[in-house]
């Protein structure tokens, strides 16, 4: 069989999960990987960059193993509904660096995984993955670790959830023109920025305070919620997350 598909073969069950100890045992001895070690599953919604598909372990000391390059070495032919997906031996440097090397690629946008100590945890590994990619922004080349997104995974893994907060929360908000409705967002946005800072807020938008102040003033009586209570505020928050992943514009 051509080394593609042979790793193919063998990574792939381990990715789609609940893979026996058996077979564990033979990838391991496949690909010539530990059972045990610092794993990490990426997962890109665009192509690979051809940088990023190298022969042999990268400056860290981290070895690859693609889902796309056929042919290439250490390459192997999985493929997540379309999506790029790599396996990641870690180096020292951990997953930080890995995202550091995807990011200098020009990789993106991606989604990395937890960090796992084996084999075995593959497919829990890319399944997260694949969940930290969907709280890429539409259209970034962002690659994000599902540890830094962890609320916003939550409202992705459950898109019912998240429409109905959407609505519920900045239902109001909604029914303004555009041209409104983005200059109320992008003063919550920049407020949140900076801290909760009126001050710094008006500086970053280039407006007085006091024009600060007015537009949050009605943004807490469109939505009936307070920024200065913690839980209204955590639902405020959640709200313009899903509204940052939706695919229209504010």
């Amino acid at each position: 069989m051509r080394r593609g598909t042979r790793y193919g073969a063998l990574l792939g069950p381990l990715l789609a999960g609940g893979a026996t100890p058996d077979l564990v045992t033979r990838a391991a001895r496949g690909l010539g990987l530990p059972e045990r070690g610092r794993y990490a599953v990426v997962v890109l919604g665009a192509p690979v960059p051809d940088a990023a598909v190298a022969d042999g372990p990268d400056v860290d000391g981290a070895r690859w193993w693609w889902g796309s390059a056929e042919g290439s070495p250490g390459a192997a032919e999985v493929r997540e509904g379309g999506r790029e997906v790599a396996v990641v031996l870690l180096g020292p440097a951990g997953a930080a660096r890995a995202v550091a090397r995807l990011r200098e690629l020009g990789a993106g946008p991606g989604g990395v995984s937890p960090v796992v100590g084996s084999l075995a945890e593959l497919g829990a590994a890319r399944r997260l993955a694949g969940t930290a990619l969907l709280t890429c922004e539409p259209g970034s080349r962002e690659i994000v670790r599902l540890d830094e997104r962890l609320p916003t995974a939550l409202l992705v893994s459950r898109p019912e959830l998240s429409t109905r907060l959407l609505a519920e929360v900045f239902g109001p908000l909604l029914t303004l023109v555009p041209a409104e409705r983005s200059l109320l967002v992008e003063t919550l946005e920049a407020w949140l920025e900076c801290g909760g800072s009126v001050g710094r807020a008006a500086a970053r938008l280039g407006c007085h305070r006091n024009t600060v102040f007015n537009r949050l003033r009605r943004l807490e009586r469109l939505t009936a919620r307070s920024l200065s209570r913690p839980r209204e505020l955590v639902d405020l928050v959640l709200a313009l997350e899903v509204l940052r992943l939706s695919s229209a514009p504010p």
